[in-house]
């Protein structure tokens, strides 16, 4: 039980883990990276449809994205798309092909991107911190119930903490990665 316990925990804490690591890629760092554009929505004949599916996404150096899309009808939509976003970016079309450049990044914004990462870091640790107590209060349970011992207690506790730790530290690990990258000019 306490194994059940421990997984489904671990489970919960992994995602937390890769809703970090989501959160992370829309920060831009003013290098071009294609999942920048991975909330890009499209209206593809009225469905809502992600710019990925649409279109190939290419880095044509390393201040620049190349957009091709698949259908030249779409060029028009996805400029608007990618416009309307949030990601403050204007891209440029010279003929069937859309090219997004990447505004240069000032000290003050890369501050204000690593104090959003600072902040997604911290929505990181709280849901992993969330995700213990929920596995503690669910094996206090089973001792309450008398389903085990004070001692399987006290080793799944201390188990549910390790795992705690481990992906806490994975989380700073990503953060220190994602301060450097911000800072680096």
């Amino acid at each position: 039980m306490i194994n059940d316990i421990k997984a489904e925990a671990e489970k919960k804490m992994q995602k937390s883990l890769d809703a970090l690591h989501g959160a992370f890629n829309k920060i831009r760092t003013g290098r071009a990276h294609p999942s920048i554009l991975d909330s890009v929505m499209v209206n593809y004949y009225g469905q809502e449809t992600p710019l990925k599916q649409v279109a190939s996404i290419n880095v044509e150096d390393n201040r620049t994205l190349a957009v091709s899309p698949w259908e030249k009808n779409l060029v028009p939509t996805i400029e608007k798309a990618i416009m309307s976003s949030d990601l403050g970016l204007n891209p440029a079309t010279s003929g069937d092909l859309i090219r997004v450049p990447m505004p240069m990044l000032t000290e003050e914004t890369r501050k204000e991107m690593v104090k959003q990462a600072k902040a997604d870091a911290e929505h990181g640790r709280v849901s992993i911190r969330n995700a213990r107590r929920d596995a503690n209060s669910m094996i206090k349970e089973l001792l309450k119930d008398k389903e085990i011992t004070e001692d399987d207690e006290r080793k799944g506790e201390d188990e549910i903490q390790k795992l705690t730790d481990r992906y806490i530290a994975d989380v700073e690990k990503a953060l220190k990665a994602k301060e450097e990258d911000l800072m680096a000019v």
